[in-house]
């Protein structure tokens, strides 16, 4: 599988919020979407961390 940039972790993240959001969705599809959005979020989190220290890195050579 292809690996996704940020950007694309995003966009699919505010698409899980979008549908949890919506008034016509089951308990079932609500509770997946939400464990999807976790690890979306956890890997936009992770991303984020790594731009982070290569920054510091960066800074302090």
């Amino acid at each position: 599988m292809e690996k996704k940039t940020f950007e694309e972790l995003l966009k699919d993240l505010e698409a899980v919020v979008k549908d949890l959001e919506s008034k016509d969705i089951g308990l079932d599809v609500a509770v997946k979407k939400y464990k999807e959005g976790l690890e979306l979020s956890k890997a936009c989190y992770q991303m984020l961390e790594e731009a982070e220290k290569l920054v510091v890195r960066e800074i302090k050579e």
